[in-house]
């Protein structure tokens, strides 16, 4: 009988409604518009009284809060020789252990709260959060407080850490990958840039643990944190408990105040292509890109919806569908358009192929972006990649947790609270001709940066369509310095 309702019940479901015929391709479909409006920053923040900023989501529906930390620090104010001193801090701040309690303590406590916290420093920011059940949101706080303000950096831990940084310098050039990685940030932004990769033998062995307290004692304080909090709390619980963990710590004076700005790259990549011999491989990993505008650029949008045609938009895109889908020559092409925050951005296309057929997918992509910027995208290209926005646009709010950490991390790099207000409406009417307009100006065949890395030999068998090419030899993986220089 219960068989007898299962059947009845799914034909239910699987039963079109008497008014509507089933579509005869999924073509065909019709889907209704979404309506959805994007919270304001006024509704969810906060401001401590002792000046720090908060923003609390609240969402009842499962027993879970996650607390993030961001922190206004950054590999870009390491002192000079110290190249991993902040990446290091970041990461010992959780895994060494806290003046109160060893690091064996605290795994022993985060495992029994079944709590997962993390702490970590980039490039421009420093973070930190914790996931916990919310009945144990009191005691999480309290540790996680401990490991923001008090770490330990247990030296057992560090050493056993630096040990395995200086493990994994030594085979920094044996992924094409990380290859790819290091020389392209290099070419683009110099080899002195901080998101350049500068670590070295020397500078990680010249690290200790006074190093770290230094980092930690001039970064971490309230006046450079800015908070969001989701899930099942109460507001002012919330602002309670957090202004009782920071009030004191927040009239200790600041040794950084204010923090000095992020500084721009002076850099200025030159159009040339390079190749870095790897003879091993069978396959070359190709990156094709320039420099590109920062995030308050008047062209946003409609930067955004060329790329989605020209690569970013899967295989509904351009590079996509000829490198892989037509030519069958990489399992993925594609191409990305990061816009800066502090300082330009990077526009980049990329694939991986095998060394024979380098040459011609090299082809192909430069063919589509000189091709996005001699005639307009069709209609139905444009009305594609318009809808996909569109329709993305609210994951950036679907849970409590995203829309805390959206709203904070738009406030914390400066964003205007205004942006999400008028982004589909701006999307929307974004036309071809504005398409082919941005590609004139922004995508610079006369600028762009060709990086191969693979088998050289093997590579320019197969005819690298790129004109003179440079030869880049892999650096000693441990002190970053080139043969002969």
């Amino acid at each position: 009988m219960s068989q007898l309702f299962t059947v009845l019940a799914i034909s239910a479901l699987l039963s079109p409604a008497p008014d509507r015929e089933i579509p005869r391709h999924p073509k065909e479909l019709v889907f209704p518009e979404i309506v959805f409006s994007p919270p304001e920053r006024a509704q969810y923040r906060h401001v401590l009284p002792c000046g720090v900023v908060v923003y609390i989501v609240e969402d009842h529906d499962l027993p879970l809060v996650d607390v993030v930390m961001t922190v206004r620090t950054g590999s870009y104010l390491e002192p000079e020789g110290k190249a991993g001193v902040a990446s290091l801090t970041g990461s010992q701040m959780r895994s060494g252990g806290t003046l109160k309690q060893t690091p064996e303590e605290v795994d022993e406590e985060l495992a029994f709260l079944a709590t997962n916290m993390s702490s970590g420093i980039g490039d421009t920011e420093g973070s930190a959060s914790f996931n916990c059940l919310s009945k144990d949101l009191p005691r999480a706080l309290e540790i996680f407080f401990d490991m923001i303000r008090t770490p330990r950096f247990e030296p057992n831990r560090f050493e056993l850490e630096r040990s395995q940084i200086l493990q994994s310098l030594q085979r920094r050039n044996d992924q094409t990958a990380s290859i790819e990685s290091r020389e392209w940030e290099r070419l683009l932004r110099g080899p002195g840039f901080f998101s350049t990769d500068r670590r070295t033998k020397a500078s990680i062995e010249g690290i200790t643990r006074a190093d770290l307290v230094a980092f930690h004692n001039r970064s971490y304080h309230p006046k450079h944190f800015l908070l969001a909090v989701a899930g099942d709390v109460r507001t002012e619980d919330v602002l309670v408990r957090l202004e009782a963990l920071l009030k004191g710590w927040a009239k200790d004076p600041c040794p950084l105040d204010p923090v000095p700005p992020i500084p721009k790259p002076t850099n200025e990549p030159g159009p040339a292509a390079y190749l870095v011999d790897k003879p091993s491989v069978n396959q070359g990993r190709v990156t094709i890109g320039h420099l590109a505008p920062t995030r308050d650029h008047p062209d946003y949008h409609a930067l955004g919806i060329m790329n989605q045609i020209l690569g970013g938009g899967g295989f509904t895109s351009r590079i996509t569908s000829r490198v892989r889908s037509d030519e069958g020559l990489a399992y993925t092409a594609a191409s990305r358009l990061d816009l800066g925050t502090y300082y330009d951005g990077v526009f980049r296309a990329f694939f991986q192929s095998k060394s024979e057929s380098v040459g011609k997918a090299t082809k192909i992509v430069l063919e589509e972006i000189d091709r996005i910027r001699r005639e307009k995208v069709t209609k139905e290209e444009l009305d594609t990649a318009v809808n996909y926005a569109v329709g993305l646009f609210p994951r950036a709010f679907s849970t409590a947790l995203s829309t805390a950490t959206t709203l904070a991390s738009e406030e914390f790099t400066g964003r205007s609270p205004h942006f999400w207000r008028s982004y589909r409406e701006k999307i929307k009417a974004v036309t071809q001709e504005d398409v082919l307009r941005v590609a004139q100006t922004h995508l610079r065949p006369e600028k762009l940066l060709i990086l191969v890395v693979g088998n050289a030999e093997e590579i320019l068998k197969g005819g690298l369509s790129a004109g003179k090419v440079e030869r880049i030899p892999l650096p000693d993986p441990q002190t970053l310095e080139y043969a002969g220089k």
